[in-house]
C-alpha cells in the first residue's frame, strides 16, 4: 500500500526545499552545490538526492544537516536525507543506476596509463561477445574504470538499441538479490540478469564476503558466458587477489582479457584540466595554473576533478581569478610519500593487541598473538607493494599459502567484527607514512 503521506509530486516537493535552502545560503553556494541535486526517490522518513559524482562527497558531507533542516521545516514525513542508492522496495522492478551520458569515449582523454584499456572497452562496445569475453578492468579508485564501463552501455544503447544492456554495481546488485530473496522474487531477479545481452558490473571486490550473492552471482556469470552474452567487469585489483572471492568466481575472471588502468601522466591530466575548464566556461588568469594544479595532483582524475571544483568554487566565493596563486593557496603542495615501514606496522599492531614484536611474527598459535599476526599481515600487504612470498619473509618465513589464508580470514571478519574493524581503522589511522615535500 503507498505511503499517503509521502510527496505526491516528488519533484515539486523538492524545488520548494531548494528554495527554502536558497534563502540559508549564498547564492553562489546555492548555485555550486544545492541546485545540481535531484530527489530520485524516498522511502520512509529517508529522501534520497543524486548529485554530480564530483560534487557528491562534499555536498553529502557539508550539506547533509542542513538539508535534513529544511524538510523538517516542511512539516511532512521525511526528515532525513541519503546520497546512497535506495534500497530496492519490496515487489518493485527496481532501475539500473543512471548511466551519466557524459561518460562517452570521446570524452575519455586517453593517456600511456589507460590507452589499452580503452582499446579494448571501445572493442567490446563494437563486437560485443567477439572481442574479449569477459573483459576485466582493474586499478586504483578514479582512474575511469566507471567511465569505461558506461561507455560502453552508452555507446551500445546508442548504436545497438535492440541488445538488451545492463549496467550496474556489485553493491546494487548484492542489493537487489537480498531484496529479491525477502520478497520471494528471485525468479524475476534472474531473469532480470540473465536474459540480456550485455551485463557490466562495476567494482566486484564488493562481492566479497557475501557467500549467498557469490553463489548467484557465479550462476549468472556462467549462464551469460554459455549463452554467448558479453560480461564486462571492474575492481581495484586483479582477480588473483580478490583473496576471499570463490576461487572459481576469480578463476573465471580471468578467462578473458585483463587489463590495467593506470595513473594518468602529467600530459593527460593537463589534457584533462584543460577540458574541464573549457566545458565548465572558466577563465583562467595566467597560462600555468593549470600546469601548477596538475603538477600538484597526480593521483587520479577524481581527485584530479575535485581539486579543480574547489579552486572554481574558491575564485566564485572570494571574487578572485583562477590563477597559480589561488591554486597554490587552495590546494597543498604535492608531497611524495615515503614506502610504510613492515617494523611499524609490526610493531602499531603489536601495541594494539598487547603482545611483543617477537610474539607477533613468532611461531605461537595462541589467540591473541594468531589475530594480531593475521592482521599485521593485512596491513602489510595493503599498505605496502610487498608481493605474498616477501610478506611471508618478514612474518617468520612463512610461506605464500598461510599469508593468503591470514589475508581471507580477516577480511572475511571485517564485514562482522566490529571491534576487529575498528582496530584495523585505528591502525591505518595510527601508522605514519613520512612525506617528503618536492622542492
Amino acid at each position: 500500500m503507498p505511503d499517503d503521506s509521502l510527496p505526491p509530486d516528488l519533484d515539486a516537493f523538492w524545488r520548494a526545499t531548494q528554495e527554502r535552502l536558497r534563502a540559508s545560503v549564498p547564492e553562489s553556494t546555492f548555485r555550486l552545490w544545492l541546485e545540481p541535486l535531484e530527489a530520485v526517490a524516498a522511502e520512509g522518513e529517508t529522501l534520497f538526492l543524486a548529485a554530480p559524482e564530483n560534487k557528491r562527497a562534499w555536498t553529502e558531507r557539508r550539506y547533509s544537516s542542513l538539508i535534513a533542516e529544511a524538510l523538517r521545516g516542511a512539516d511532512g514525513v521525511l526528515e532525513q536525507v541519503s546520497f546512497a542508492e535506495p534500497s530496492l522496495l519490496e515487489g518493485s522492478a527496481g532501475h539500473d543506476p543512471d548511466l551519466n551520458p557524459n561518460y562517452t569515449f570521446e570524452r575519455f582523454v586517453i593517456g600511456p596509463g589507460n590507452r589499452l584499456a580503452h582499446g579494448a572497452a571501445l572493442a567490446v562496445a563494437e563486437a560485443p561477445s567477439e572481442a574479449y569475453n569477459p573483459l576485466f578492468l582493474h586499478g586504483p579508485p578514479g582512474l575511469g574504470k566507471t567511465h569505461l564501463l558506461a561507455a560502453i552501455a552508452n555507446y551500445l544503447r546508442d548504436n545497438a538499441p535492440g541488445l538488451r544492456v545492463r549496467y550496474t554495481t556489485a553493491e546494487s546488485f548484492t542489493n537487489e538479490f537480498v531484496a529479491a530473496l525477502k520478497a520471494k522474487g528471485s525468479d524475476a531477479f534472474k531473469v532480470r540478469y540473465r536474459d540480456i545481452d550485455v551485463l557490466l558490473i562495476d567494482d566486484v571486490q564488493f562481492l566479497q564476503g557475501k557467500p549467498a550473492t557469490e553463489e548467484e552471482f557465479f550462476h549468472t556469470f556462467n549462464a551469460l558466458y554459455e549463452s554467448g552474452s558479453q560480461l564486462v567487469l571492474s575492481a581495484d585489483r586483479i582477480p588473483s587477489e580478490l583473496s576471499t572471492l570463490a576461487a572459481r568466481l576469480r578463476d573465471r575472471f580471468e578467462w578473458g582479457l585483463t587489463v590495467a588502468v593506470e595513473p594518468p601522466n602529467l600530459a593527460t591530466r593537463l589534457t584533462v584540466l584543460r577540458r574541464l575548464v573549457e566545458e565548465a566556461g572558466v577563465e583562467i588568469a595566467d597560462t600555468d595554473a593549470l600546469a601548477e594544479l596538475a603538477n600538484r595532483i597526480d593521483a587520479n582524475v577524481r581527485k584530479l576533478h575535485g581539486a579543480l571544483t574547489r579552486v572554481i568554487a574558491h575564485a566564485s566565493l572570494m571574487g578572485r581569478p583562477l590563477s597559480s596563486e589561488l591554486i597554490s593557496e587552495v590546494i597543498p603542495r604535492h608531497r611524495r610519500r615515503e614506502p610504510t615501514s613492515v617494523e611499524e606496522i609490526q610493531q602499531r599492531v603489536a601495541e594494539l593487541f598487547g603482545i611483543s614484536r617477537a610474539e607477533l611474527v613468532g611461531s605461537s598459535r595462541a589467540a591473541t598473538p594468531l589475530r594480531a599476526r593475521q592482521v599485521a599481515i593485512f596491513l602489510t600487504r595493503d599498505l605496502t607493494d610487498l608481493s605474498l612470498p616477501q610478506i611471508g619473509r618478514l612474518y617468520g618465513g612463512r610461506d605464500h599459502t598461510t599469508v593468503l589464508n591470514s589475508l581471507r580470514r580477516v577480511e572475511a571478519s571485517l564485514a562482522e567484527d566490529s571491534e576487529l574493524a575498528e582496530k584495523v581503522r585505528e591502525l591505518r589511522g595510527a601508522i605514519h607514512n613520512p612525506v617528503t615535500e618536492e622542492r
